[in-house]
């Protein structure tokens, strides 16, 4: 099981195919999103037909939210982290649920997560 970043699903929408034979060498059935991917995604559509295409893609993956404990970790990830490393919260929320859930993140933005302690990254 693996969760994915919003620029995983940008690719996958847009068909790139190196991502998309990347996905299916994780060999799960299963793929996570976070709530705020999914706000990040839907933020992107152009018009109401990209819209329902994106909510088409979007019921593809299994959404987590943000609970309480993802809160916390990601209240102390930014304290820790914001001074030297200056995250983007969504980023850092992102990074809160695969820590939490025990959950590598796949992502094409290694640079975003690499400074997140305890964070797998794929």
């Amino acid at each position: 099981m693996v969760i994915f970043d919003t620029n995983i699903l940008i690719e996958l929408y847009r068909g790139n195919t190196d991502v998309k034979e990347a996905v299916q060498q994780i060999k799960s059935n299963v793929f996570y999103i976070s709530s705020i991917t999914i706000a990040e995604f839907v933020a992107g559509a152009r018009d109401k037909t990209d819209f329902i295409r994106i909510e088409k893609q979007l019921n593809k993956y299994t959404p987590i939210p943000i609970n309480t404990e993802i809160n916390d970790i990601f209240i102390d990830l930014f304290k820790t982290l914001t001074l030297s490393h200056r995250p983007e919260i969504p980023d850092m929320l992102i990074g809160a649920t695969a820590i939490y859930y025990h959950l590598p993140l796949y992502t094409l933005n290694k640079k975003h997560f690499q400074y997140i302690p305890g964070l797998e990254l794929l």
